[in-house]
């Protein structure tokens, strides 16, 4: 990509969700820090999810399944799923971007909030602390950044539920008995 959106890519996001997505193309996502690519992460993952609960709500009133959300239940979910789309691949360029070691200089502990987040016009002034990503990483303490190291020691425990051994003979009957009534069951004229 040239750092741009399409038309098309444009018109299905908001305009938060918009300058998200242009933060992780290639000219603007080599200039943030660590502790900026992990804030960006977590709100492209939040839209990202919002984005899939849409999409399968629309696809339950689609068939049938859910009420719908507005006057008419949904006809299509194109559009939602695209905009997914584009968000799962805005969070995958960041991830790549966390994995090559972005700014290894930065750590967790800075206190700075991210200045490429919070100086870009995001959203309304409304959404700014929502958006922000909560406290900020000065308050959070060290030792529960650090990842916690795996014992030497540990050792599986053996389950004390008992076990429950199936007679293969009675599953082929019962899901043989299973096919056959849904053979009936869809046999019969409506």
């Amino acid at each position: 990509m040239n750092g741009t959106l399409s038309a098309d890519e444009a018109r299905l996001l908001t305009t938060a969700e918009q300058e998200l997505v242009g933060l992780t193309l290639p000219p603007a996502i080599t200039g943030l820090s660590r502790h900026d690519l992990q804030a960006l992460a977590r709100r492209l993952r939040e839209a990202r999810d919002r984005a899939r609960a849409i999409a399968s709500q629309q696809r339950r009133e689609m068939r049938g399944k859910a009420e719908p959300r507005g006057t008419s239940p949904a006809r299509d979910d194109a559009g939602t799923v695209a905009k997914k789309q584009l968000l799962a691949d805005a969070l995958r360029r960041v991830t790549q971007q966390l994995g090559h070691g972005a700014d290894a200089s930065d750590t967790p502990g800075q206190a700075e909030e991210p200045a490429a987040l919070t100086t870009a016009p995001i959203a309304a002034p409304a959404l700014a602390p929502k958006l922000a990503g909560g406290p900020s990483a000065a308050s959070r303490s060290k030792k529960a950044l650090l990842p916690r190291p795996a014992s030497k020691t540990a050792v599986a425990k053996p389950s004390k539920l008992s076990t429950v051994r199936a007679d293969m003979h009675k599953v082929g009957e019962v899901t043989k008995a299973v096919m056959s009534a849904q053979a009936r069951r869809d046999s019969k004229p409506r």
